[in-house]
């Protein structure tokens, strides 16, 4: 195998490709007949028109039945997805990379599912959890802040860079919560119209940030006008910019409520990455479901109970109403534990 990183500090440009390329051929001849090689190439959205050097070669090794398979590798999804629908269709098979989930945490360090749904899943920052202070600037200074900077300023184009980074921050402050654009234009400064805040938000959530899940409506077309509910994707990034610690948190009716259940929303969003499945919220007539999960014809509405106050009552016997419901679920009090809802696999739900 041959690993190169477009990150190093020299200059690249689409000729590094075609060096790194012939690097891994040359493994190839030296493997002998009927053995192969591996190429991974990473942070290739760094290269200028990396797509379409990578078309050519693998054009050229096909024709030549070469046997060597590549890994293209990007820490920015939104440019990653964009080379590939340019110029590399019927070439490429997505493998998407989330947030850890609870069994991962718990198994890489030992978590426990308080200390998961606090500290979420970025293991990179495990290490530093005895350290609350250090933690959280490592979240904010370390992973917050590079993912915006570098994933989405310096990648897309973002007419209102200080606009974005107000939008992450309500995000995470109403985390869990339905929040009209209009009301996010109440809020905040500048706003401009509400396509421009829906078009960040979409940023933000390439970037494995922020989300805005859509109400279920049944029809696409309907779906797309209602008002999002926001959600972290990683529960650090609420916690993080809390200050709270995790037993003061445990000791807040409220906010531990919302936390547990940005971090169920959380752990379905990441599960819905490249598996074919969507996530909404439900509500009408005073009544709300706090996720509805869609995988063909099939619906699971789940029901989270966390403790917090809510504004609404239970809707899934309104929701199963209106709606042929494959599962209903109650998680938390009363219902499946949270750490037994983390630990089953979301496809479970829909057989």
């Amino acid at each position: 195998s041959h690993y190169a990183s477009a990150d190093d500090p020299a200059l690249k440009d689409r000729d590094w490709i075609g060096q790194q390329w012939e690097t891994a051929r040359l493994l190839v001849r030296r493997a002998g007949k009927g053995s192969g090689a591996l190429l991974v190439l990473d942070e290739i959205q760094k290269i200028p028109g990396w797509s379409e050097v990578v078309k050519r070669l693998w054009d050229e090794d096909t024709m030549a039945d070469t046997p060597l398979r590549v890994v293209v590798l990007g820490s920015s999804p939104l440019l990653v997805q964009q080379g590939l629908s340019e110029s590399l269709a019927g070439r490429f098979e997505v493998l998407p990379v989330h947030h850890w989930f609870y069994a991962e945490m718990r198994d890489a360090f030992g978590w426990s599912v308080e200390q998961y749904v606090f500290f979420g899943g970025y293991p990179g920052a495990a290490q530093l959890v005895s350290d609350p202070e250090r933690w959280r600037h490592y979240v904010l200074d370390s992973l917050v802040e590079t993912s915006v900077s570098r994933d989405v300023l310096l990648m897309t184009r973002v007419d209102k860079p200080a606009l974005l980074r107000r939008l992450f921050e309500l995000g995470c402050v109403h985390s869990g919560q339905v929040l009209s654009y209009q009301k996010m234009v109440g809020q905040l400064q500048d706003a401009g119209n509400t396509t421009t805040l829906a078009h960040y938000l979409q940023l933000l959530r390439g970037a494995g940030l922020v989300m805005g899940i859509e109400k279920y409506m049944g029809q696409e077309l309907r779906r797309r006008a209602t008002s999002p509910k926001l959600l972290v994707m990683n529960t650090a990034l609420m916690t993080a910019r809390s200050g709270m610690s995790l037993d003061e948190a445990r000791f807040d009716p409220e906010f531990w409520g919302r936390l547990v259940e940005t971090a169920v929303g959380a752990h379905l969003a990441n599960a819905a990455v490249g598996a074919n499945s969507g996530l909404f919220y439900w509500s009408g007539r005073n009544c709300e479901v706090d996720f509805v999960l869609s995988r063909a014809k099939k619906l699971v509405a789940i029901e989270v109970k966390s403790g917090r106050v809510r504004t609404g009552l239970p809707g899934i016997e309104a929701f199963s109403r209106e709606h042929a419901v494959h599962r209903k679920l109650l998680v938390g009090q009363g219902g499946i534990p949270p750490e037994q809802f983390f630990d089953t696999p979301v496809a479970d739900w829909f057989e």
